[in-house]
């Protein structure tokens, strides 16, 4: 594909806009290179100007870099150029140290060099343009000065003005120099001052967007055992436009203020927060977890590294569903399928989860893994109990019905507003209104089904049941199967479903509304 591209452009970077750049393609460009700067091989892929590299990354699409690189810095003011800088670097967050040596001025240059800056850059510049015969291969050359390129290339040759098509015909631009202030890698230069002359180290740490890192669970759990096996990975990935060379890396799990913030959903459900502690380093109130060995991080590349592997970490699994208040189904609806799990130490796993997507799989007949769902999780500290939605149920489904909604009144009456208004001169208006306490009884009926050939058991929850302040007295006169109530929201039943049959669950609730 990109040999395809260049042929059919001329060697214009997709990252220059196509469209633009399609009118530019028939100018297949030739550079004649001028400057004096020493330059790495560049075909040498791991050929760099990078020093002793160490890279921190956050999981707020943030980085800190520090390069300590052997520098001959001369005496007095100098300026010294550091190529294989990132390309999205923070100038503002630069640190530069050297024994001996102050920074005056900081530049970065990032308009990199490709055949449409630099024919942009040659506007108003004279160049060779080179055609070639496409019969007889003779090659004629002519001088042209570049008029403009919006839109397309405008040259005037002699007295003519001519327009650079993109017909196939072979076309090259040969240059007679490199704008200066086009550079082939990004490339920071400082001002420095310098109380003597000599080779030392050279310190650059700065911010950058562009790397990132997240967490994916491999978690294979087995029904019949009541257990799940659990890796870790750890995904990075590196869009700075720099390739950063036999790095010191160390992740950290948290979000700093002041970076770029980015946000996961979350479908699981912490049942417990954990209140254990990691055997992890720490950094403030982040997780530190650091890649084993030097690792080179490519540009535009993603790299995984495993950093959990935890075999029979008791598990089991569970059906659950949560409605809203005097809700009636026309259908039956599927129950939600999980999978609950402690991270604590005694449980089993023992460590706390940077967040991330957790894929379950679970073994066929055959004994091959098939993927069964997945579910996201937010930073979970060691101890936690997590119930992590996988799914629907198949043969396992629900459907509610309100019965009956009366209203019933007490027998007597109360006092429900005083509105008192004092006045400025002391002077106090007061007003008295009564109206009848009201009651709504309201009587429910839960048919759940099970199409298994074993029994089942559904985590059933009506929420709702406090959704007014002046309102928060909901009461459960009846009911056919004793619930537990969460909290003032929220009531649960643990309702026992025989196998390929169904339970009926009938509650009656006395509210305000």
């Amino acid at each position: 594909m990109g040999a395809k591209f260049i042929k059919q452009y001329g060697g214009i970077a997709p990252g220059d806009g196509v469209r633009r750049n399609a009118r530019l393609g028939a100018l297949s460009i030739a550079l004649v290179m001028l400057a004096t700067a020493p330059a790495v091989s560049q075909t040498d892929p791991d050929a760099t100007a990078q020093g002793d590299v160490s890279v921190t990354i956050y999981n707020n699409n943030q980085a800190l870099v520090q390069d300590v690189r052997q520098l001959n810095i001369a005496s007095g003011t100098s300026r010294i150029e550091f190529p294989d800088v990132s390309a999205q670097i923070r100038a503002e967050t630069l640190s530069f140290n050297a024994a001996g040596a102050s920074i005056l001025e900081q530049n970065f240059d990032y308009d990199l060099l490709t055949p449409t800056k630099l024919m942009e850059k040659a506007i108003g510049q004279t160049i060779t343009l080179i055609r070639t015969n496409p019969a007889t291969g003779a090659e004629t050359r002519e001088r042209a000065t570049v008029l403009s390129t919006a839109g397309g290339v405008v040259v005037q040759i002699g007295d003519r003005i001519e327009v650079l098509r993109d017909d196939g015909l072979p076309v090259r631009a040969v240059f007679d120099r490199v704008p200066p202030n086009l550079r082939a890698r990004p490339t920071l230069s400082v001002r420095v001052q310098s109380e003597r002359a000599g080779v030392r180290p050279a310190s650059l740490r700065y911010l950058t967007p562009g790397l990132g890192w997240s967490s994916d669970y491999v978690a294979l759990f087995d029904e019949g055992k009541g257990t799940v096996d659990v890796q870790g990975w750890v995904t990075l990935s590196n869009n700075s436009g720099t390739t950063y060379h036999n790095a010191n890396t160390l992740l950290v799990a948290g979000n700093p203020r002041g970076g770029y913030g980015n946000y996961r959903g979350n479908q699981a459900r912490t049942i417990r927060a954990g209140t254990e502690t990691a055997n992890r380093e720490q950094l403030g109130d982040f997780y530190l977890y650091p890649i084993a060995g030097r690792t080179t991080i490519a540009q535009a590349q993603t790299k995984q590294v495993s950093f959990l592997d935890v075999q029979s970490v008791p598990a089991q699994k569970i059906y659950e569903y949560s409605m809203g208040w005097q809700q009636s189904m026309s259908s039956p609806q599927s129950v939600n399928t999980a999978i609950q799990f402690s991270t604590s130490r005694s449980g089993g796993l023992g460590d706390a989860l940077p967040s991330g997507t957790v894929r379950f799989y679970q073994r066929d007949l055959r004994g091959a893994p098939q993927f069964i769902g997945e579910s996201n999780i937010v930073h979970t500290p060691m101890g936690s109990q997590l119930s992590l939605t996988t799914g629907q149920a198949f043969d396992v489904q629900v459907q509610s019905e309100v019965l009956s909604r009366e209203k019933i009144t007490s027998d007597e009456w109360e006092k429900t507003a005083r509105f008192r208004v004092t006045r400025a001169d002391g002077s106090i208006d007061q007003a008295t209104v009564e109206r009848a306490k009201v009651y709504w009884r309201t009587k429910m009926r839960y048919t759940l089904t099970n199409a298994r050939s074993t029994a089942s058991t559904v985590e059933l929850k009506q929420t709702g049941m406090n959704q007014y302040y002046w309102a928060d007295d909901t009461r459960v006169p009846e009911e056919s199967l004793r619930g537990e109530q969460i909290n003032a929201d929220t009531r649960k039943w643990d309702v026992a479903i025989p196998a390929n049959g169904e339970t009926v669950l009938t509650v009656t609730y006395d509210t305000r509304y």
